[in-house]
């Protein structure tokens, strides 16, 4: 296993599957198209985002992409995880947990007095995330009208 930075040669490999990241990370809510996907990820590549990616065997089984925002009250800036995503066979190998250390490690040597992510209540890998340090801190609820 190896973790690093992406190259510009996996990023065609990254959005070719990221409907199908988001679609299983919102439990099968959401399956944006390609360029919905290009929306919401070009922006943060443009501010300095960068995607990490998991490594077996020279294939990429994963990756997640991390950024930066600002707490919405304080304007303090936080280090955030915005995707990860693991291929479905390569899933409970540690790949995550070892994704989510090295963001954790450039944020911290990056200055950054906290990181942040968003995942659906139910998802199974609020585990994982809980398992490397993450607490809940806020609760985000909604009521559907349908």
């Amino acid at each position: 296993m190896n973790i690093r930075k992406a190259e510009n040669n996996d990023l065609k490999t990254i959005v070719s599957l990221s409907p199908q990241a988001v679609f299983d990370g919102t439990l099968g809510e959401a399956r944006p198209s390609h360029s919905k996907i290009d929306s919401m990820v070009n922006p943060l590549l443009e501010k300095g985002g960068f995607y990490l990616v998991a490594i077996d065997e020279e294939k990429i089984v994963g990756w997640l992409l991390l950024g930066t925002t600002k707490d919405q009250f304080t304007d303090e800036a936080i280090g955030f995880i915005y995707e990860i995503y693991i291929l479905k066979d390569y899933r409970g190998q540690g790949f995550s947990k070892e994704l989510m250390k090295a963001a954790i490690m450039h944020f911290r040597q990056e200055g950054y007095a906290e990181v942040r992510l968003s995942a659906k209540a139910d998802n199974p890998a609020v585990r994982i995330y809980e398992n490397v340090g993450f607490k809940t801190r806020t609760v985000s609820m909604s009521l559907n009208l349908k």
